[in-house]
């Protein structure tokens, strides 16, 4: 299926502009990863969005119709203005120029300054893709002379989250401390029952919402307090006044 054959399903709000946006290839993959920061931006008044690039399927244990109600309901949890499920093809997942053209006229509708993305080193090739689908896409949203549908709008900054498909990443270079919103993110993900934590699933091992609590507690211990979400910049973000620098020192 090509970009242009996508049929794209808004599950939250409607396409309007939002300040941050999270882009995730898959249902889910958002929240385990930034669920609390995307909580805690949208506690404090921020307009948040997010947009999975597939719809997640198949697998073995979902169905299309499940995976979008538990993105809508996870949502809804996590207090975000708008979500969209762009409905690019799943397993197959490519930074493809169709795609890319797709995805930029996304941005231009959604216009945020802050676009959070999955890190690049993954094994998972659709969150391969999908990085610099997004990387491609971010740069040809600000492009003026272009057939891109809507105004052309630069991203300011571009954050990567940790995936969960290695289990050893660099150092971040930022952490958000979500002590206040890690029960809102751990709320958010036991919507996603059909891919989490399956009925099916036996031994004894730790759930993945389990699991995500204890990566939460260890990344709050390297940052001194309960709970925290690791990220990754490419690009130094810019301080732009004192009382910025001072909330970022915490001395505000």
């Amino acid at each position: 299926m090509s970009a242009l054959a996508a049929n794209p399903v808004v599950l939250i709000g409607q396409e309007q502009p939002v300040q941050v946006l999270f882009v995730g290839p898959h249902p889910d993959d958002v929240e385990l990863a930034a669920g609390g920061t995307i909580a805690l931006l949208a506690q404090g008044g921020v307009r948040v969005g997010i947009l999975d690039l597939t719809n997640g399927e198949p697998t073995p244990s979902g169905s299309v119709k499940q995976r979008l109600a538990e993105a809508t309901a996870a949502a809804r949890i996590l207090g975000v203005t708008v979500r969209v499920c762009l409905n690019l093809p799943n397993r197959s997942l490519q930074a493809d120029l169709e795609s890319r053209w797709y995805l930029a006229g996304w941005l231009r509708r959604l216009r945020p300054s802050v676009v959070f993305l999955p890190h690049g080193e993954d094994i998972h090739p659709d969150h391969v893709h999908g990085v610099r689908l997004i990387e491609d896409a971010s740069f040809w949203s600000k492009l003026s002379r272009s057939d891109i549908p809507g105004a052309p709008h630069p991203i300011r900054q571009l954050i990567y989250f940790a995936c969960v498909h290695l289990r050893t990443v660099r150092s971040p270079d930022l952490l958000v401390d979500i002590s206040n919103t890690m029960d809102r993110k751990l709320e958010a993900l036991r919507c996603y029952r059909s891919q989490l934590d399956p009925e099916h699933r036996r031994g004894p091992v730790p759930t993945t919402v389990e699991e995500m609590e204890t990566v939460g507690r260890f990344w709050g211990w390297v940052g001194r307090t309960r709970y925290a979400e690791p990220f990754f910049l490419r690009v130094p973000p810019l301080v732009p006044d004192s009382p910025s620098l001072a909330a970022l020192m915490r001395l505000g």
